[in-house]
């Protein structure tokens, strides 16, 4: 099962591919940060703005959506 769901992602974006690559974005993010806190440097990476029992990067990304932690808009 996903946690969150889909119906609450889903308000929190106008689309389900909007909410794939805004959570696909981030969860390259997270990654980016943790390879570079295991390298000893941190200071250009987000990290993580929720607090999960998961390790998996798309999961905290998914739960940083459904959290109103994450903002997009689209590029004219």
């Amino acid at each position: 099962m996903i946690k969150p769901r889909v119906d609450t992602l889903m308000e929190k974006t106008d689309s389900h591919y909007a909410a794939v690559v805004v959570v696909a974005k981030r969860a390259r993010q997270l990654n980016s940060y943790y390879r570079a806190l295991g390298e000893g440097s941190y200071e250009e990476y987000t990290p993580p703005m929720v607090q999960t029992e998961s390790g998996n990067y798309l999961t905290i990304a998914l739960e940083e959506l459904a959290n109103d932690k994450l903002e997009y808009r689209y590029r004219a």
